[in-house]
């Protein structure tokens, strides 16, 4: 077993404890009434910040050994007041992420630096590691989110967002072997710098009228936009978050 597959096991297991435990909490308390955020009959539009693990894979088929294990914050701001009818009756919400910690685990592999000149053979360096861990920091300063009012209990929501991450290292790696003079010349990095457009759904669950736990589905694309000399990037991922939420 891999320590990228422990790791990510470990949040897993340590994600359900932490379910498990506020289950056995609210099952001890009252059930909210309708004063929770999306069922206050004042008017109020609520302000929300809390605490969020999240943790993915990637999916296309030359990027589904790649792991991501992030924890940050995140903050929201209620701009509207209820509206539409029927069950996706809700209201539209303004929010950001920062995950200080950011971490991607990925293959590990051989790769030269070669100098190619037209008509001559290759000059390549010895042969070093690429790959391994990235560790980084993201943030996510557009998240466009729709909450349902749904019940006392669940809330649902969809939303579409878009972020920078930044790594000690350029994401993802890139190059032979084989040798090939596109992988591996001396103009054949990726960047420091990437882009995350990414969309998903979720669902607050309410233990009282102002705490939620929250958990949620994205799909993140991670792209450099050509800032580095390649640009491989990860296509496709899906990330699933766990959240705990203060709302006022």
């Amino acid at each position: 077993m891999t320590k990228s597959t422990q790791r990510i096991g470990a949040i897993t297991i340590w994600s359900f404890a932490l379910l498990l435990s506020v289950a056995r909490y609210a099952s001890g308390q009252s059930a909210p009434n309708s004063t929770t955020p999306f069922r206050d009959s004042t008017g109020h539009q609520p302000l929300e910040i809390g605490a969020i693990v999240q943790s993915g894979f990637g999916v296309t088929e030359n990027r589904d050994d790649f792991k991501f294990l992030l924890a940050g914050v995140h903050a929201g701001k209620v701009l509207t007041d209820n509206v539409g009818h029927g069950p996706l009756r809700g209201n539209f919400e303004y929010a950001v992420e920062v995950f200080p910690f950011w971490q991607s685990y990925t293959p590990k592999f051989q790769r030269p630096t070669c100098i190619n000149p037209p008509g001559t053979v290759p000059v390549c360096s010895p042969f070093y590691t690429v790959g391994g861990t990235f560790t980084g920091i993201s943030i996510t300063p557009i998240i466009l989110r729709w909450n349902v009012v749904g019940t006392k209990r669940f809330s649902f929501w969809g939303q579409a967002a878009g972020g920078l991450l930044w790594t000690n290292h350029k994401y993802p790696a890139f190059g032979g072997p084989p040798y090939n003079e596109q992988n591996d010349g001396p103009n054949a990095d990726a960047s420091v710098w990437n882009f995350t457009p990414q969309g998903g759904v979720g669902v607050h669950y309410f233990l009282r009228p102002r705490r939620s736990i929250d958990f949620g589905a994205n799909a993140v694309h991670i792209s450099s936009a050509s800032l580095g000399d390649r640009n491989p990037g990860v296509n496709a991922s899906v990330q699933f978050s766990l959240g705990y939420t203060w709302w006022k």
